[in-house]
């Protein structure tokens, strides 16, 4: 696996399991006066670990 692309994987993992906890353990997070809703961290969880599945998949090479 390219550096460039291990970084990014685990990058995109590192913010699957951020917003995994956050779903977890319901912490809330406001950004100025607006309350992010907990979907935000549902599709934070799924679209990042899904790239980052795909990209390390991808860079493993074919299955023997």
């Amino acid at each position: 696996m390219k550096p460039a692309t291990r970084i990014a994987t685990l990058l995109l993992a590192l913010i699957a399991i951020v917003h995994a906890a956050r779903l977890t353990y319901g912490v809330p997070v406001t950004v100025g006066a607006h309350d992010i809703p907990m979907w935000a961290s549902v599709l934070g969880t799924v679209v990042p670990g899904i790239l980052a599945y795909a990209m390390w998949r991808e860079q493993r090479g074919p299955a023997t």
